[in-house]
């Protein structure tokens, strides 16, 4: 997959491009469709599926105090686009300069001129151009003009509920992962670096993993049913259990942290760089009397996470 940082950086020209539009943070299902809807229209003509999305998100530029948490790094953005079946993702860089430009001008020196599309695919509520000005019915009006059609996709409905990145950050937030995973089409995921933590999980005989993780969301503190994997190094999706927390037991007002025990590997993974995705929540922190209660507790989450991964295969 080819990646353009904005439309002036093109280093080919598109080959006949249906053009999808949006943020994507996530790549949640509803993103999946819009790809999807692409990929049918640029087939008959060997057209590239190509993705238009924006860094940083619009809204840190519009309106920085509600600005959302990001569910996806840009980098494993790229990686989801990717899976999802994009040939090419443009990632323009979101301007005060492109944020004040005209809906018709964003489509003709964006859209037509830049990017060349062939089609352009989109949900029902897209809106583009200063102040959101332009709509469906104004882009459909564009693409007739300068030759490109205009496909609107319909929410992608899980349950009875529409897949969205808000829905999905609310979950998590939550504590249901479940849910998320529902709306995502797979478990939510973290990525970052192994570090050094206190080496109490070692001395208990239960070893963990300290995670520095990239992104900034989280899930609600708890002990989780995690699966844990090294992209590049280890195929596996190894079973596991999370604890994001604060330690309690031994550590009062401390700060958040992620340390995942690995059910079925014996390796030395510090500065290693790992995934961890969220399957289940299994329960809340707690803090234990003594140490044996809470080694109880923990023997108990392991068998726990077994009976969930075992639920699943």
């Amino acid at each position: 997959m080819d990646v353009f940082a904005g439309h002036r950086a093109l280093t080919r020209p598109l080959r006949a491009p249906a053009i999808t539009i949006g943020n994507f943070d996530g790549v949640h299902l509803g993103h999946a469709a819009l790809i999807a809807r692409a990929r049918a229209l640029a087939a008959p003509a060997g057209g590239e599926v190509v993705v238009l999305t924006f860094d940083p998100h619009p809204t840190e530029v519009l309106a920085p105090h509600l600005a959302p948490t990001l569910l996806t790094t840009a980098e494993r953005k790229l990686e989801l686009l990717a899976a999802a079946g994009a040939d090419a993702v443009v990632v323009e860089p979101f301007t005060a300069e492109l944020a004040a430009l005209a809906p018709d001008a964003f489509v003709t020196e964006v859209l037509a001129g830049a990017l060349g599309a062939r089609h352009v695919v989109v949900g029902g509520d897209f809106t583009y151009g200063k102040g959101r000005g332009g709509n469906i019915d104004t882009l459909t009006a564009a693409g007739a003009r300068l030759g490109f059609t205009v496909a609107v996709v319909a929410p992608v409905a899980i349950d009875g509920e529409v897949a969205s990145s808000t829905r999905v950050r609310g979950y998590l937030r939550g504590g249901d992962p479940a849910r998320a995973t529902a709306l995502l089409g797979r478990a939510y995921d973290v990525d970052g670096v192994v570090v050094r933590g206190a080496g109490r999980g070692k001395g208990l005989g239960v070893a963990t993993a300290n995670l520095r993780p990239d992104g900034d969301l989280l899930p609600a503190p708890g002990i989780y049913a995690v699966t844990f994997e090294r992209p590049g190094v280890d195929a596996r999706r190894l079973p596991a259990v999370a604890s994001l927390g604060t330690n309690p037991t031994f550590v009062d007002h401390g700060t958040l942290v992620l340390e995942v025990h690995v059910l079925d590997l014996d390796a030395d993974l510090y500065d290693a760089r790992v995934r961890i995705g969220f399957v289940a929540r299994l329960r809340d922190e707690a803090r234990f009397d003594s140490v044996d209660a809470l080694l109880m507790q923990i023997r108990a989450d392991i068998a726990a996470a077994r009976s969930v991964f075992a639920a699943t295969r």
